[in-house]
């Protein structure tokens, strides 16, 4: 892998400058598709767009595109026709096709398709832009090799050499019946062991991990880890062959769902990079902080009417971020376990309540613990305000409650309705176990308050 010092780049650019063609040629000649990519990311539109024509090879510009972001893509593609894109489309993968072509404006996508020269390729990616892209159909190829499993072994190595010829690389063998229903994987070390055997039913792998067309992204990274598979066979409704998902495939797609709940958790309502505009940014940020405020201003309106305690006494007013603080990393805690069982695998609906209940479990184990080291420390520090030990304990051991059981049952919520839990781990807990738990504290004080002046 090629790292890209900062003289590096400005000696590129020198070059690029002086429209040094051979110079620059000579500088990507033995790089990896990826390194040229982070090179391109490393200079303005012009510079890229020129770098980027003046490579020979084809099928290593299509590989290249394939590997910028998808923002530096699309600035690429923005400045070639539509009989461009389709040749680079006629070189890549069926995956990749479709994922480029997805990128592309509505109007622009037929166009392209039409200036694809392989109409078997072109009907390939048509079939597979039906598919939702968040599932498997959306996400595997075409590229596979299957056989018959009828097959004599020396009829099984002379097709394979045939379909051979068109990919890149060979994961597994898939064997399929006469209607070309998948029924076994035919490992490639057999071939060599039994290279005598009457027909390849008798030494395939029958019952091979598969997946549905329908079968959620999130579901197919489950599979993938559970099973430590390298590809997977994605099967119809009927259970007839239709394509392979590779394991680099989702590994982008779990990468970008990564960065997506990242920024979701953190309070950003799309997917947006550091490079993008401000406007973008900004959009993106600003509801959350709107509805902070809002929280902020309805906090503001319950101590309003707590004014004549505080003023009363006025020790009351130290703790008050203690109980909000306390809620929020409680609530975004438990959310956040839920979240990641969610994610892995480890936690289905069907087990919600024993979920909530071992995290009533922990939580009273919690709320015992962080409420009896801060009644010390309030009886220790406010000795004559027993009010005031007992209500901020109290209103801990409370808030530690509610904020466990509201971050387990919101994300969990959110997951029944087909709502992406990660909602659940950033600003709204926060928020909402901000307000709930002054209102707990308003209330306990005010009760304590009561209590102990009589």
């Amino acid at each position: 892998m090629k790292e890209f010092t900062t003289e590096d780049i400005e000696k590129i650019e020198d070059m690029i400058e002086e429209a040094d063609i051979s110079g620059v040629g000579a500088e990507l000649h033995d790089l990896h598709p990826a390194d040229i990519a982070e090179l391109l990311r490393n200079l303005n539109l012009r510079q890229a767009e020129w770098v980027f024509n003046i490579i020979e090879d084809k099928e290593k510009k299509a590989e290249v595109l394939m590997e910028l972001d998808e923002e530096d893509r699309k600035k690429l593609l923005e400045g070639m026709n539509p009989e461009q894109i389709g040749h680079y489309i006629d070189l890549l993968d069926t995956d990749d096709a479709v994922d480029l072509i997805q990128e592309l404006d509505e109007e622009d996508r037929d166009e392209v398709i039409q200036h694809i020269d392989d109409m078997e390729q072109a009907g390939d990616i048509v079939d597979l832009l039906q598919y939702d892209e968040d599932t498997a159909g959306g996400l595997m190829g075409t590229e596979y090799i299957s056989v018959n499993e009828n097959f004599s072994m020396p009829e099984c190595i002379k097709e394979i050499r045939r379909q051979a010829e068109e990919l890149d690389d060979i994961y597994y063998v898939y064997v399929v019946d006469d209607d070309n229903r998948l029924i076994g994987v035919l490992p490639l070390k057999k071939m060599v062991t039994h290279p005598a055997v009457s027909k390849i039913k008798h030494v395939m792998e029958r019952d091979p991990v598969v997946v549905r067309t329908d079968t959620p992204i999130e579901d197919v990274a489950i599979d993938f880890e559970k099973y430590d598979l390298v590809a997977m066979p994605v099967v119809d409704s009927i259970g007839r062959l239709v394509g392979q998902i590779t394991v680099d495939d989702v590994m982008d797609e779990v990468r970008e769902q990564s960065e997506r709940d990242y920024q979701l958790a953190s309070g950003i309502s799309s997917d947006i990079d550091a490079d993008d505009s401000i406007w973008a940014q900004t959009k993106a940020r600003l509801p959350w902080l709107l509805i902070g405020i809002i929280g902020g201003i309805v906090n503001s309106v319950i101590l309003t009417g707590f004014e004549a305690q505080i003023a009363a006494v006025t020790a009351l007013a130290i703790f008050i971020p203690l109980i909000g603080g306390t809620g929020g990393n409680v609530g975004v805690q438990a959310s956040a376990i839920v979240v990641q069982g969610l994610a892995n695998g480890r936690l289905e609906l069907k087990n919600a309540w024993k979920q909530i209940g071992r995290e009533v479990l922990v939580a009273l184990i919690n709320a015992v613990v962080i409420s009896g080291v801060v009644l010390c420390y309030v009886l220790v520090t406010q000795p004559k305000f027993y009010a005031v030990s007992f209500a901020v304990a109290s209103s801990l051991f409370c808030v530690v409650i509610f904020a466990t059981v509201f971050g387990t049952f919101v994300p969990l919520t959110l997951e029944r309705l087909k709502i992406n839990p990660a909602l659940a781990t950033g600003p709204f807990i926060q928020i909402t176990n901000d307000v709930v738990g002054l209102l707990i504290y308003v209330a306990m004080s005010t009760w304590m308050l009561r209590l102990f002046s009589h």
